[in-house]
C-alpha cells in the first residue's frame, strides 16, 4: 500500500479551521488546504513510487501529528526532532510538530549516533519523529529520556481530539537548525516563525522568479537543510504548488523524473547540476518544462553554469545565504541575467555592508566581510550568549564570516572566508571538529585539517597527522577510524602522515602553509 495511503488511515477527520493570520509557519498548510483541498501537494516520485497527497489530506495528517504530540505532553516551546530523508512523512512531521507549538530540530541524516546524541542533548528535545533507516541511528544515540517514534509506529500517536491552531506568533521559535561550532560542539541557530516567513516573502518579491500555484517543484535537496526546509518546502506550501520528493539523488533517474513529472522549478546544489551535465548523452533528456533553476548551499562553478545552459537551454540562478538567515540573502534572480561567479544582489529588505578588519566600510572593489541585517536574520545561538554576542557587530549587523567584493553594477562576489570553514556539498565542516575526532585515535598525536578543491563536492577534507612516538599506521586505517567517528561528509577523503606540522610562535598550526 502506498505510504500516503497508509498514513491517511491513521488520521482523524479534521478539516481546516480558518485562515492563517500570517503569523506562524504551520498556518501555511491550513491556508493551502482551505484554498486548494483537492490539489496534489506532494508526490513521492523516485524509484518507481508514485504516492500522492492532497493539501486536504496533508492538513488532516498534520492535525493528527499535532494532536498526538500534545497528547504525549508536548507543550509550546518544547523541542521535537525530525529525523528522516525526503519522504512523504517529512512535511507531515515538520508541520505537525510546528502546529503542536513545538520547536523543530531537523537532524542531518548523515550524522553518527554520537553526533545525534549531542544535538538531542543540547536542544533538550523530548520526542524524535524518525523514519528508517536513519531512525535506527537515532535510537542508538538518543539520551534515555527521549521518546523516539518511527514512521512504522505512527499508529501509537493518539491523534484523537479536536483540531487546533497553535498559540504561537512570529516572535516564537520555530526551528533550531544545528551546525557544528568552531569548537566542534553542536550549535543551534534559533529561527523564529517570523524569520522563516520573512524569507519566504523576500523570495516571492523577486521579479519574474516566484513559485506559482501551477509549478511542479523538484525537492531533492535535503529537507533537514535550511535551504531545502524553508526555500523549497516552504515555498511549495505557501503557494499551493506541487512538490516532487526525491529520497535519494541519482543523476539519471532524476533527469527522467524531471521529464515524467514535467517539473518546472529546479532547486539544487552545484553538485547536482555538475552530476547532470556529466551524464553521457545528457542533452537527450527533455528539460523543456523547466522555467527556473536555482543553485545554493555552495559556490556554483562558472563552467557548470555555462555547460548546463548550453546543454539544456536553462540558466542557473545562483544564490547565497546561511542557516542563520533562514537562509537566502542574495540572488542572481535579483538581476537581469546570472553573472558567472557572482552571488547576485540582495533580496528585498536585506541590508548588507562590506567591512574591513577595523569595522569600517570598504571602498568599491575592495574586499570586506559581509555583514547583514533584515527580518530573516536569526535571534542567536541556543543557550550560547557568548557566541551570539560575537556573531553581531554594533547596530545588530550579523557577521557572515564571508569576504566579498562588489562591482560597479552592484553584483557581489565571494572571494574568501574569514572563518576556518570547509564546505562539502553545501554542508559546513569545521576543521576543529574533525581534528578532535582524529586525535581521539590512540595512534595520532596531532592533526590539522584543511579544505582542498574537489570537482564534484566543491571541497573535500584533507588531514595532516603526526603519529604518536612508536606508532605506525596506514592512511586507510586512519581513514576507517575517522569514518567511525564522523558523519560521511565530515570525514577526511585523504590523510597525509607527516613528521611534524608547521606552527606559529603561539603554537597554533600554520594552516596557510598546508594549503600551498
Amino acid at each position: 500500500m502506498p505510504v500516503a495511503s497508509k498514513c491517511l488511515q491513521l488520521f482523524a477527520k479534521a478539516g481546516p479551521t480558518g485562515k492563517n493570520d500570517g503569523m506562524n509557519v504551520p498556518g501555511l498548510v491550513r491556508d493551502a488546504a482551505a484554498r486548494l483541498p483537492e490539489k496534489i501537494a506532494f508526490i513521492a516520485g523516485d524509484k518507481g513510487r508514485d504516492d500522492r497527497l492532497t493539501y486536504y489530506d496533508l492538513d488532516r495528517a498534520v492535525d493528527h501529528v499535532a494532536i498526538g504530540l500534545r497528547n504525549l505532553g508536548i507543550e509550546r516551546g518544547d523541542r521535537v526532532a525530525v529525523a528522516m530523508h525526503n519522504v512523504m512523512h517529512f512535511p507531515i512531521a515538520y508541520f505537525g510538530a510546528l502546529r503542536s507549538g513545538a520547536v523543530v530540530v531537523p537532524l542531518n541524516v548523515m550524522l553518527t549516533a554520537d553526533e545525534v546524541g549531542r544535538v538531542l542533548a543540547d536542544s533538550g528535545a523530548k520526542v524524535v519523529l524518525g523514519a528508517p533507516p536513519f531512525v535506527d541511528v537515532v535510537r542508538s544515540g538518543a539520551p534515555p529520556d527521549v521518546t523516539v517514534i518511527s514512521t512504522a509506529e505512527w499508529d501509537t500517536l493518539d491523534g484523537k481530539g479536536d483540531a487546533f491552531d497553535p498559540d504561537v506568533d512570529e516572535n516564537d521559535l520555530a526551528v533550531l537548525a544545528y551546525t557544528s561550532g568552531t569548537t566542534g560542539e553542536p550549535k543551534g541557530a534559533m529561527l523564529t516563525h517570523g524569520n522563516l516567513l520573512a524569507n519566504l516573502r523576500q523570495q516571492m518579491a523577486v521579479p519574474d522568479a516566484r513559485v506559482e500555484e501551477s509549478d511542479v517543484v523538484f525537492l531533492a535537496l535535503p529537507l533537514f537543510h535550511i535551504f531545502g526546509l524553508n526555500v523549497c518546502l516552504g515555498l511549495v506550501v505557501l503557494n499551493g504548488a506541487c512538490g516532487v520528493l526525491v529520497e535519494r539523488f541519482e543523476p539519471v533517474p532524476t533527469l527522467r523524473m524531471i521529464h515524467e513529472h514535467r517539473i518546472s522549478i529546479l532547486f539544487g546544489a552545484p553538485t547536482m547540476y555538475s552530476a547532470w551535465i556529466s551524464v553521457p548523452g545528457a542533452d537527450q533528456y527533455d528539460l523543456s518544462s523547466v522555467r527556473l533553476a536555482v543553485s545554493g548551499a555552495a559556490p556554483l562553478p562558472p563552467d557548470v553554469l555555462r555547460d548546463f545552459r548550453d546543454l539544456f537551454g536553462v540558466p542557473i540562478y545562483e544564490g547565497y545565504g546561511l542557516t542563520e538567515t533562514a537562509p537566502t540573502l542574495m540572488s542572481n534572480r535579483m538581476t537581469a541575467a546570472p553573472r558567472p561567479g557572482s552571488i547576485g544582489k540582495p533580496l528585498p529588505d536585506v541590508e548588507y555592508r562590506l567591512l574591513d578588519d577595523e569595522g569600517n566600510d570598504v571602498e568599491l572593489g575592495d574586499p570586506g566581510e559581509i555583514v547583514v541585517r533584515g527580518p530573516n536574520v536569526f535571534k542567536g545561538y541556543w543557550q550560547r550568549p557568548a557566541d551570539t554576542e560575537r556573531a553581531f557587530v554594533d547596530g545588530g549587523w550579523f557577521r557572515t564570516g564571508d569576504v566579498a567584493v562588489a562591482d560597479e553594477d552592484g553584483y557581489v562576489y565571494i572571494v574568501d572566508r574569514k572563518r576556518d570553514l570547509i564546505i562539502v556539498s553545501g554542508f559546513n565542516v569545521f576543521p576543529s571538529e574533525v581534528e578532535t575526532a582524529l586525535v581521539a585515535s590512540p595512534k595520532i598525536a596531532e592533526a590539522a585539517v584543511v579544505g582542498v578543491p574537489h570537482p564534484y563536492t566543491g571541497e573535500s577534507v584533507k588531514a595532516y597527522v603526526v603519529l604518536e612516538p612508536g606508532e605506525s599506521a596506514t592512511e586507510e586505517e586512519l581513514l576507517e577510524d575517522a569514518r567511525g567517528r564522523l558523519a560521511r561528509f565530515k570525514a577526511p577523503t585523504s590523510i597525509e602522515i607527516v613528521d611534524d606540522l608547521p606552527h606559529l610562535p603561539t603554537g597554533k598550526v600554520l594552516k596557510r602553509a598546508l594549503r600551498i
